[in-house]
């Protein structure tokens, strides 16, 4: 680390990482959300379930219907429905439980981890996979950052056709702050 740039290792660990991100996973992702009428619900645990979070609050305001499971408001998951679950591990028991209980109920499952070879990513309708190697930060940090990068780009995809997307997405944006 830099005394200049403190930062500067982890910015230069995420761009290594982004770079070796499959554009061909990430564009199967921007199509999982197509259905811009269908239901969306979220989930993960830890720092990787406040990522799920966070994809939830902007696809809500991009005018997606989403839920975060757990919360007393989320409705069933159903037929027809998406699940996504960010999980490192891919192994994660909540997540497990949670993925299989959506796909029973024939929901698509779109899962974000690091572990191709896991079981989440074998149940996976699609999968977006982290190529995350050893890092120096603390646990999953840098694939948290990396998920949450990715995740913000989506929604930039997701919304570029709509002129008036920042503005019909900060009228979604909570008041209640």
């Amino acid at each position: 680390m830099t005394k200049d740039r403190p930062w500067g290792f982890v910015e230069r660990e995420l761009a290594v990482l982004l770079a070796r991100v499959d554009v061909s996973a990430y564009e199967g992702l921007l199509q999982a959300f197509e259905n811009k009428a269908q239901r969306w619900f979220f989930s993960g645990q830890g720092r990787s379930g406040l990522i799920a979070q966070m994809m939830a609050m902007r696809l809500m305001q991009a005018g997606y219907d989403t839920h975060v499971v757990g919360e007393v408001s989320a409705p069933a998951v159903r037929a027809g429905d998406g699940f996504f679950l960010v999980c490192g591990s891919g192994q994660t028991p909540v997540s497990l439980s949670f993925a299989t209980i959506a796909k029973a109920e024939g929901a698509k499952l779109v899962v974000v981890t690091h572990k191709p070879k896991s079981e989440l990513a074998e149940m996976a309708d699609v999968l977006l996979v982290i190529p995350m190697e050893k890092s120096v930060q603390f646990g999953g940090s840098v694939f948290e950052q990396a998920s949450l990068i990715l995740l913000d780009s989506l929604i930039l995809q997701l919304t570029a056709q709509n002129p008036d997307a920042h503005t019909a997405m900060w009228r979604r944006h909570t008041n209640m702050q």
